[in-house]
């Protein structure tokens, strides 16, 4: 490999004199197929990637400017939603899992979780007139002990959205070999293998398309929802080494991504509060990254189908709440797309939590915004974990207790 060589500046050029060729992760298949890898990566210049589904690691930055008199904000709640407030006076941090107090949670099992987080998020990219309640012990500088007031998004300082970890690399499939019905973050699992759920766009998710972090990395400019952000470090729980096949595609869950941009230039149908029977609130996040074709190589990477990507099955009853090693098996995307799997012999029907309609949608969007010169692509400003670094996440939870405590 290596006959193509493409810079960034090269692309970034192209795109202004509106000559780029862009194709989706979908649609460079069919190239693929027909021209092989190199008769690809000497046509396309980017191939562009999305995903959107359920990112509980998600959450806004928010600044409500000074009162008068001034208030050190202690308790900040949102429609009664709960936000962090041990920062600056009038920071706080809205995360998308926040529960109200009121909530009954799982009291009543399974809890509906008709409203949190997620939800107070959607409805301030919406422009929804926000609810806020602050409380405070008061200061000589910060006089002030109780506010209660309202907002519009486009009526405070800043709004930061900043999701600690998305675009997660490959994810399990959830099925539930126990007596009764299970519900998980993974949605409701039937009892005794009636359904397996799954989680990720397969052969459109962008850290698929460059499975060992050749172009994403600190300050990648991607799609967030509806608007432009940047790839700010590597999300938590990022784990790089793991088994991979062949094409350096990880079969388990590897890679994750964390994200920021202007919440004000967002848009609601890209940033969706969720309702998870049982398990609690969420936000749903479309994301997309556009990945530069600098050689053959990457182009490669984008070349995977739903067929080369395989994910483990994982039983939700026991082996994942409990964090016991092994899976069921693996399964590739294509199998899970067709509608039924095979597990212990058994055949079992198969559902996605993530939309891949919406996934689509986002990586069009990202190509028409390239083509027409609305986005350039930027070069990282340092590579991010891989498997070449030996990173490895450390399960500090489960030390043995014999080494003593935290």
């Amino acid at each position: 490999m290596g006959k193509i060589e493409r810079t960034y500046e090269e692309i970034n050029e192209k795109i202004r004199r509106g000559e780029v060729v862009v194709l989706t992760a979908e649609e460079v298949l069919d190239l693929v197929a027909a021209e092989g890898v190199a008769g690809a990566a000497k046509k396309v210049d980017v191939v562009t990637t999305g995903t959107f589904g359920a990112m509980c690691s998600s959450g806004v930055f928010l600044n409500f400017g000074h009162s008068q008199p001034r208030i050190k904000m202690e308790e900040v709640y949102l429609n009664g939603v709960p936000a962090y407030s041990g920062l600056a006076a009038v920071d706080a941090y809205l995360g998308a899992t926040a529960l109200p107090p009121g909530d009954p949670r799982n009291r009543n099992h399974p809890g509906e979780f008709r409203y949190g987080g997620g939800h107070v998020i959607e409805e301030l990219v919406a422009g929804k007139e926000i609810r806020l309640e602050a409380r405070a012990y008061g200061t000589d500088c910060y006089p002030l002990k109780k506010i209660e007031t309202a907002f519009r998004l486009s009526e405070i300082n800043e709004a930061i959205l900043y999701n600690p970890r998305n675009a997660y690399q490959n994810y399990n499939v959830a099925v539930n070999l126990g007596s009764k019905t299970l519900y998980t973050y993974m949605g409701i699992l039937k009892p005794n293998l009636g359904n397996a759920n799954y989680s990720s766009a397969g052969q459109l998710s962008p850290l698929l398309n460059d499975p060992l972090l050749k172009t994403i990395g600190l300050g990648t400019r991607i799609f967030l929802g509806g608007g432009v952000g940047y790839v700010t470090w590597h999300g938590t729980q990022h784990n790089p080494s793991v088994e991979r096949g062949e094409n350096g595609v990880p079969k388990v869950p590897a890679g994750t991504l964390a994200v920021a941009g202007d919440l004000k230039q967002m848009h609601s149908r890209w940033l969706r509060g969720l309702s998870m029977l049982g398990y609690g609130v969420t936000l749903q996040v479309g994301l997309g990254v556009p990945i530069p074709i600098l050689n053959e190589e990457i182009m490669s990477y984008c070349a995977v189908r739903d067929e080369d990507i395989y994910a483990p099955i994982v039983d939700y009853s026991r082996a994942y709440p409990n964090r016991e090693a092994g899976n069921l098996g693996f399964v590739s995307y294509a199998e899970l797309k067709s509608g039924t799997i095979t597990v212990k012999g058994r055949k079992v029907p198969t559902a996605s939590l993530s939309s891949y309609a919406g996934a689509r949608e986002i990586a069009l969007t990202l190509k028409e915004w390239i083509r027409e010169g609305k986005f350039t692509l930027t070069r990282p400003a340092a590579p991010l974990p891989s498997v070449e670094s030996g990173i490895k996440m450390q399960p500090l939870l489960q030390r043995d207790p014999d080494e003593g405590g935290f």
